[in-house]
């Protein structure tokens, strides 16, 4: 669907404001999607981040400050999340050796089981991108790319 059609608006002042909300109601239905999806798991996209997170750094254990760094959408409640996760039996936490206030995290077995049940599923965007190449993906990649680090400086 264009995005004409979509928000049922015809015209815009210009093609970067068009790209702009383009960006923003595809990102929204990207996440409505992933939400859809997770519901049935009992996650949410951020603790579906910080499992994802912590299975790249298995099985070392990550500071809690690593994985806010690298999560897609930080979160300031970050100890409530790893709560959660703990209370699912999916991570583990630990005393940091070097630094006692700060804490390390783990993913457990249940958490890398979990990942693996629901990994295709929640990874697996092709039906809804099939119409669109692999050289069109990987230009809109760039686009995107140039966009952010264009924003960053920027400030």
């Amino acid at each position: 669907m264009k995005l004409e059609d979509a928000i049922q608006q015809k015209n815009f002042e210009n093609e970067y404001i068009k790209l702009v909300l383009n960006i923003m109601y595809t990102g929204n239905w990207l996440h409505l999607l992933q939400t859809r999806r997770l519901k049935k798991y009992g996650l949410s996209h951020q603790q579906f981040n910080v499992l994802r997170i912590l299975r790249g750094q298995h099985p070392k254990a990550a500071s809690v400050g690593l994985v806010l760094s690298r999560m897609l959408e930080p979160s300031s409640n970050i100890t409530r999340l790893v709560d959660k996760l703990e209370q699912k039996g999916l991570v583990s936490r630990y005393e940091n050796k070097e630094n006692r206030r700060m804490q390390d995290l783990k993913i457990t077995k249940e958490g890398l089981d979990l990942l693996k049940k629901i990994g295709h599923e929640m990874e697996n965007f092709k039906p809804e991108l099939a119409d669109i190449s692999e050289k069109e993906a990987e230009l809109a990649n760039d686009v995107l790319d140039r966009l952010r680090v264009d924003l960053a400086k920027k400030g």
